[in-house]
């Protein structure tokens, strides 16, 4: 039995590894799940207490990156506070729309909202753009907090 959860265990990080760039999947929380599971099998005699805290910080972090990202972008680029408002919405709507929609939603949301504070489309479109940026740099950071997770598992799983 110990055998197929510790399968099970590494299917959920592999999967969150997916996850991580696929919208479908939620990645960080299938990692951590997968972690715990293996933490579980195993008594908790290589990952105890402390270093699940320390990874499952890392995680909330990296849930945390993945929904302000986009607007963090838009704000940067000197974004209006209607466009900010757009990009978490269109984050939250592209969600149920798989990868086109959480490509999409981010910009299209601050386009929107740009344009609804009276702003040029030339602006709008920047400001989308930056949106947009923003969503990828935050996806590259949830990446590398993803391998931190795994790394400090894989190192803790060592000793």
């Amino acid at each position: 039995m110990d055998i197929a959860l510790y399968l099970l265990a590494a299917v959920l990080i592999i999967a969150g590894l997916a996850g991580t760039i696929l919208p479908a999947l939620p990645g960080i929380p299938m990692i951590f799940g997968g972690i715990w599971l293996a933490a579980v099998v195993d008594h908790y005699r290589h990952l105890g207490l402390w270093w699940l805290i320390v990874i499952g910080v890392l995680g909330t972090l990296g849930v945390v990156v993945d929904f302000v990202a986009s607007t963090l972008g838009a704000k940067r680029v000197g974004a209006s506070r209607m466009a900010l408002w757009g990009a978490g919405l269109g984050t939250l709507v592209g969600m149920f729309f798989g990868l086109l929609g959480l490509v999409l939603g981010p910009f299209v949301g601050a386009l929107l909202g740009e344009l609804l504070a009276g702003n040029s489309v030339l602006r709008s479109t920047h400001v989308g753009i930056g949106t947009w940026l923003g969503l990828l740099f935050g996806t590259l950071i949830k990446l590398v907090i993803s391998f931190m997770m795994i790394g400090l598992f894989g190192f803790a799983m060592l000793l």
